[in-house]
This record gives structure tokens, C-alpha cells and sequence, in this order.
């Protein structure tokens, strides 16, 4: 009784050890910014605001307590989060909800999207199987990596959700990079992807295959499947410098917007603070990929390595995708801006990744090569 008092005793201090500092700051400034512009997009709905708070405060928490969890015993565990996580996924189509597609289940206190939770599980997979093989890696492992990486993917694609299943399969291919994967392999496999497009274009639904169509001609159905890509580029152009004002974005207040809180959102940011603005939390997210990167070189096992930097690798490309869609430059997949855009499951699952960063950094001395 007096160990397990010590221990509770104790838990505050090694909580507060177990937190990169810098990397937390980062974090919660992303969350403030995600709030204001939420309020503003939203049209200053508080509903909304406490809902993204108490998710927020969920995550934290996730990311505090998988903080302290060794990354050797995450590695012990991973096979099984793996499988529960794609025991999740394969009860969606079963007992699923959604708007266009069955991608939600319903526990009845709030509702959970288990492709979300891939994200971090599939990362966690590949790693697992790459570390117990010599690096670089060869064909063996690579296909055993895709089969892990590949069934999710597949499973998410076909919900259907390919905002979810694009980053779903770069976390897994991610890792096979960081692995030292051979180049020559890297373009074999990307040439024979390349071959396989038109197949691929074949098995796309209707409205995927006019979203491809509209990026490479919005101007051709301006108020039909254009209408999205072309008022986000008038709110992203329209900010100018210093932004219109918080709460002044003309294109998310008169619904010109679509979905303003969730894959749009950093287009009302753009709108209402402008250039600096934007610079602002593109400086801050690249501050995030890099300490990630920088804590993922410091750790001393295969497993932490290749998981902390495929996070934050993986981080970089919700970024990329959003900011691409948003402008013009990539298709509308649906992929949200990382603790900008108004979700639950996927503003848990990515800080809890952060967590599992935040442990490979605590334990890094602890850690054998």
C-alpha cells in the first residue's frame, strides 16, 4: 500500500518528465489558433468550441499517459493494437454510419471513426516487422510491410474514404523509406504504379473521379463540381498580406465556403490573417516535423527511429495535402488540416502519436541499440 501511494505521489513528476517542452509548446499553440479560427469559421458556434476543447483535452491526456509508456513495451504491444484497431475497422461496414459511405461507429457517447486510428497503428505495424529483420530491407519484408500497410488501406478506400486511406498507406510506406529501402526498388515500384493508374481509375468512384477531373479544370463547372477549389482560392488570394480581420472572412460568414470548419478551414484562416498568418503556422508545424525528426535521430533502437520519424513524416504530409487542396495545386481528398479542422477521433489519434514521439525522447537513454 505505501508503494502504490509513492507511485501515485510520484505521477505528476514523472508525467511532467516524460513531456518534450518544446514540442508541447508547439502543440498547444496549434490548438489555440485551431480554436480562434474555429470560432470564426463556425460563425462563433460555442457548441462547436467546447466540443473541439474537450477533444483537445482527451488528446492531451492520451498523449501525457502514452508518454510515460517505454517504447519497448509499445513495441511488445503493437501487434495486438494493430489487430484491435483492425477489428474496429472491419466492424464499420457492418454496423457503420456516414453521410456518404459507412465510416462511423456509434458507442453512444460519441462516435469514432476507427480509420483515424490506423494512422498511428499502421506506422507502428511496419516498424514492428522492419525491426526484427537486417536493414536495409529486401523484398521479403517490403511485401510483408505491404500486406500489413495494405489490407487498412484497402479496407478505408473502399468505406468509401480516400482522404483517410492516402495518409493511412504513407504512414506504413513511410517507414519502409526510413528503413533505407533501396532507391532503385523505390522507382521499380513507382514505375509499376504508374502502369497500373489507369486500372486504378477504373475502380474510382463517380464523384473521386470528377474531383481528379475538376483539379485539372475547376473553370470548366464553376458552380457544379468546381464551385469548392475555386471560392477556396479566392479566400486564400483575397487575405493579401495582413488578412481581413478575425471574424471578417467574407467567403466562410456567406456559406461562399465549403466546409469551412473541417478540410477548408485553413482557407478562412488565410482569408481572415493573411500571409503572416499563414506563415505563422506553417513555421509552427515545420517546428513540429523537425523536433520530431531531431528526437526520432537521438533515439538509440530501430523501432523508436523508424516510428517517431514516419509520424512526423507523415505529419508533413496531412500538411502538404491540405495546403495543396486548399490552393489549387492538389485534388479535394478530404484530408483536414492537423489540429486545425474541427474532428474528434483524428485530433485523439494524432496526439496520441505525439505522445508516443514524447516517449521515445523521454526513454532515450534507457533505450539499447
Amino acid at each position: 500500500m505505501n508503494a502504490l501511494w509513492y507511485s501515485l505521489r510520484r505521477l505528476p513528476l514523472r508525467a511532467a518528465n516524460a513531456l518534450d517542452l518544446p514540442l508541447l509548446l508547439a502543440l498547444l499553440a496549434l490548438m489555440a489558433i485551431g480554436m480562434a479560427v474555429l470560432h470564426s469559421a463556425s460563425g462563433e458556434r460555442t457548441d462547436l468550441l467546447i466540443s473541439q476543447a474537450l477533444r483537445f483535452a482527451v488528446g492531451v491526456a492520451a498523449m501525457l499517459l502514452i508518454a510515460q509508456i517505454p517504447p519497448a513495451r509499445i513495441r511488445v504491444w503493437t501487434p495486438w493494437i494493430y489487430a484491435g484497431t483492425l477489428l474496429l475497422l472491419m466492424l464499420v461496414p457492418v454496423f457503420g454510419s456516414g453521410r456518404s459511405g459507412r465510416h462511423w461507429l456509434d458507442l453512444g457517447v460519441f462516435y469514432l471513426q476507427p480509420a483515424e486510428l490506423l494512422k498511428l497503428s499502421v506506422p507502428m505495424m511496419v516498424a514492428w516487422i522492419i525491426q526484427r529483420r537486417p536493414l536495409p530491407p529486401g523484398w521479403r519484408v517490403a511485401a510483408l510491410s505491404a500486406i500489413g500497410l495494405g489490407i487498412p488501406t484497402l479496407m478505408i478506400a473502399a468505406q468509401p474514404d480516400l482522404g483517410t486511406a492516402v495518409p493511412v498507406a504513407a504512414s506504413g510506406i513511410l517507414v519502409i523509406f526510413l528503413a533505407g529501402f533501396a532507391w532503385w526498388r523505390i522507382a521499380l515500384l513507382g514505375g509499376a504504379a504508374l502502369a497500373m493508374a489507369p486500372f486504378g481509375w477504373m475502380l474510382l468512384k463517380e464523384y473521386q473521379r470528377a474531383r481528379l477531373l475538376t483539379f485539372m479544370n475547376p473553370e470548366a463547372d464553376p458552380l457544379g463540381t468546381g464551385w469548392n477549389i475555386m471560392q477556396s482560392k479566392v479566400a486564400v488570394g483575397s487575405g493579401g498580406l495582413l488578412g481581413k480581420g478575425w471574424g471578417n472572412g467574407s467567403q466562410a460568414h456567406l456559406d461562399f465556403l465549403p466546409e469551412q470548419t473541417t478540410d477548408f478551414i485553413f482557407a478562412v484562416l488565410s482569408e481572415e490573417f493573411g500571409w503572416l498568418g499563414v506563415c505563422i503556422v506553417l513555421a509552427l508545424y515545420l517546428f513540429i516535423v523537425g523536433r520530431c525528426l531531431w528526437i526520432a535521430a537521438q533515439s538509440r533502437d530501430c523501432y523508436s527511429r523508424l516510428l517517431a520519424g514516419s509520424l512526423a513524416l507523415t505529419f508533413f504530409v496531412y500538411v502538404f495535402v491540405n495546403g495543396g487542396m486548399i490552393s489549387g495545386l492538389l485534388p479535394v481528398v478530404g484530408v483536414p488540416m492537423p489540429l486545425l479542422s474541427y474532428g474528434g477521433t483524428s485530433a485523439v489519434s494524432l496526439l496520441a502519436g505525439f505522445g508516443v514521439v514524447m516517449s521515445v525522447h523521454a526513454h532515450r537513454k534507457l533505450m539499447g541499440p
